[in-house]
């Protein structure tokens, strides 16, 4: 596992470095597809195991579910516009995810440990749209994905509760650090 060993950076300087330097371009998109593919999944598995069918919550998490799919489709026509497979490579990013999933015992936790997931993504997404210097293929993705996953902050956090939302705080700021990024 890779531990953040440098004094935790704002998204817009990650995203500088990672986008002038095409290694970790590529790697960062493979990590990306991976990410987009896993976050289907586990909607789905949060869906099925804690949302009755055809409640709120359960139309809300299918959606998301579809979202993140169409989000691995367009990551992986990034990959394939630079001449690399789409493929998942690797296990899924442990260091964010090990901190937080534990934390999951019913809807509400579950909610919110993707609310706070969406919050500190969309930090990410917001600067790559937003940045001239990005490639504009990357660019473009980005902007269209950055509704959506507004749109998944939103679902998520109509479906947990303040108190959930302080007893995944904890994990949640643990993974971002370890991940290496400002609180």
């Amino acid at each position: 596992m890779h531990v953040a060993t440098s004094a935790p950076r704002s998204s817009a300087a990650w995203w500088a470095e990672t986008r002038t330097d095409p290694e970790r371009l590529h790697a960062w998109l493979f990590a990306q597809y991976r990410g987009e593919v896993t976050a289907a999944q586990r909607i789905v598995a949060l869906r099925d195991a804690h949302a009755a069918p055809d409640s709120r919550a359960f139309r809300l998490l299918t959606v998301i579910a579809e979202q993140e799919r169409s989000h691995a489709e367009w990551v992986g026509e990034l990959l394939r516009a630079r001449g690399l497979v789409a493929e998942v490579r690797g296990a899924a990013e442990a260091r964010y995810w090990q901190q937080t999933l534990p934390g999951i015992a019913d809807l509400a936790t579950g909610c919110a440990v993707g609310a706070h997931a969406e919050a500190m993504r969309l930090e990410r997404i917001a600067a790559i749209a937003g940045d001239a210097e990005a490639p504009p293929d990357i660019r473009e993705v980005f902007a269209r994905i950055l509704p959506q996953e507004r749109f998944h902050a939103r679902a998520f956090g109509s479906l947990t509760t303040p108190e959930s939302l302080a007893a995944t705080r904890a994990a949640h700021e643990l993974g971002r650090a370890l991940l290496g990024l400002e609180a």
